[in-house]
């Protein structure tokens, strides 16, 4: 039988038809096609509409610009990616309101560490001017609630992680990764607050390397000078902030999954955790962003240096707040918090839950921090 050409095919969008068109097949109907899919409740539907209304002219402009303050992180990243390099004035006042979004590639592992998953994620993020072409990255955490701490079945648990108890956290910005060498050096070269900054203090030497052998007081020096530059409250994370940013949404041991290998972090790899294999020990720090971010666009949250965290030592967690501040009261000031463990640790030390101690005073080439912004 000769196929009849007034009747729909299979990726035809009827109106009013009970067949669901395929996210990236040719619409029917012009703007008013791609309009119906931009309507829809499917979110692959939504962005594939997106590539077709930008094509119509002012009026598909239109949609595009709305597209930005979608629910959907996805469909708001599409009309960004759209967007950001059109020339028109209406259209860079838009996204002049709006933070720049970036998308990355998420992964999980399964219990001997082989990857089993990988998720598109994205994430708001704004960069920060230091001059000289120095930027630094930071992402917006979005604020939730927390399971902070380890459960009693969790290999490497100590007692300094009980008990488990929730926090809740408002959104706040960290830096995408540990700051680095050539971040270090260009703000300590801003106008002293209140102590020194050595311009090249890390053993190991390389502009993007995580600056190490920084004290927690230089930490706060950093800190206060990025604060005094910009105006914005740059400080060390909460403990509690800094947990519920690594662990981005997880519960298991690494944001990773139950497990963690040296493919996906530069800790020992000789020594092993769970069921996954020996790795490699690089014997080093390595390039920030070398291993998969967590699902908040943070990189390097497992290992590779740890990070000053503001609070005092506290032996556990009863008392402990629950809204995210610092943790100060009845602490022992001698010690402050250092969490993610380092390229010279053993995986169980790198784990969302793991604490370690320091004296504000102490620096070690296992030893940076992370910057963080209040909303």
């Amino acid at each position: 039988m000769a196929e009849n050409p007034n009747q729909p095919r299979e990726y035809d969008a009827v109106l009013g038809g009970q067949i669901k068109p395929s996210p990236y097949a040719a619409v029917l109907g012009g703007i008013e096609g791609a309009r119906k899919r931009f309507a829809s409740t499917d979110v692959d539907v939504r962005t594939a509409a997106l590539s077709n209304l930008i094509n119509y002219g002012d009026p598909g402009l239109d949609l595009v610009l709305s597209a930005l303050n979608d629910e959907s992180m996805q469909v708001k990243y599409t009309a960004y990616s759209l967007l950001k390099d059109r020339q028109e004035a209406r259209v860079k006042q838009q996204l002049e309101k709006i933070l720049p979004i970036c998308a990355f590639d998420v992964v999980t592992v399964n219990l001997y560490g082989e990857i089993d998953s990988s998720q598109r994620h994205y994430a708001e993020y704004f960069t920060e001017d230091l001059g000289n072409g120095v930027g630094l990255e930071m992402v917006l955490i979005p604020g939730g609630t927390c399971l902070m701490g380890s459960p009693p079945t969790e290999p490497g648990r100590e007692y300094n992680e009980i008990p488990q108890h929730l926090v809740t956290v408002q959104p706040f910005f960290a830096s995408k990764y540990p700051v680095t060498q050539i971040q270090w050096k260009a703000v300590a070269n801003l106008p002293q607050i209140n102590l020194p900054l050595n311009l090249y203090p890390s053993y190991t030497k390389r502009a993007n390397l995580p600056v190490e052998q920084i004290s927690w007081y230089e930490a706060e020096e950093f800190c206060a000078r990025l604060k005094q530059k910009t105006g914005k409250n740059y400080r060390l994370p909460s403990e509690s902030e800094w947990e519920y940013a690594a662990r981005g949404g997880t519960t298991t041991p690494f944001h990773f999954g139950e497990t963690i290998t040296a493919e996906l972090a530069n800790f020992d790899g000789h020594g092993v955790y769970g069921l996954a294999p020996k790795g490699i020990d690089r014997s080093e720090t390595t390039i920030v962003g070398s291993f998969p971010p967590n699902a908040f666009g943070l990189y390097d949250m497992h290992a590779n240096v740890w990070e000053w965290c503001a609070d005092f030592w506290h032996d556990s967690y009863y008392t402990a707040p629950s809204d995210g501040s610092v943790w100060t009261q009845d602490g022992n000031d001698r010690y402050r918090i250092l969490r993610g463990g380092s390229w010279y640790h053993h995986p169980q030390f790198c784990r969302s839950a793991c604490r370690f101690r320091g004296s504000p005073d102490t620096k070690s080439k296992v030893c940076g921090f992370r910057a963080i912004a209040d909303f």
